[in-house]
């Protein structure tokens, strides 16, 4: 299998919505952020592993805190994703924490800042 093939991309996704499942609703440990959220999954094209891209909304303290939860987590992920998804090896899970949307929040905050500070300065002149 290919790196950018149909069948690859499937199994990204399908991977991607599993993961997303299993860390919302199975996972009771408490380190685990509700506000997580899976971005994206890589399988590599032999099944073996893949990786992860987390992203935590919160602080830098609940981000290491789900990183820990879902380290120590990492065997009972892989044991729901064999069970849910029938593939030929079950891959082996690594977690990217990823800041790409707390970036995009944060951005967006600051061009309402400068929206809303142009707008003051045009109702003084």
């Amino acid at each position: 299998m290919r790196k950018n093939s149909i069948k690859n991309t499937r199994v990204n996704g399908e991977v991607q919505k599993v993961l997303a499942e299993v860390i919302r609703g199975e996972i009771k440990d408490p380190r685990i952020s509700p506000l997580t959220s899976v971005v994206a999954v890589e399988v590599a094209p032999d099944l073996k592993s893949c990786k992860a891209y987390i992203s935590v909304l919160g602080g830098e303290e609940a981000r290491k805190e789900t990183y820990q939860g879902l380290k120590s987590a990492e065997g009972f992920i892989k044991s729901q994703l064999a069970k849910k998804i029938n593939l030929r090896n079950t891959p082996s899970i690594t977690f990217i924490m990823d800041q790409s949307i707390e970036y995009g929040v944060n951005m967006s905050k600051k061009i309402n800042d400068v929206i809303a500070e142009q707008g003051t300065l045009e109702d003084e002149e």
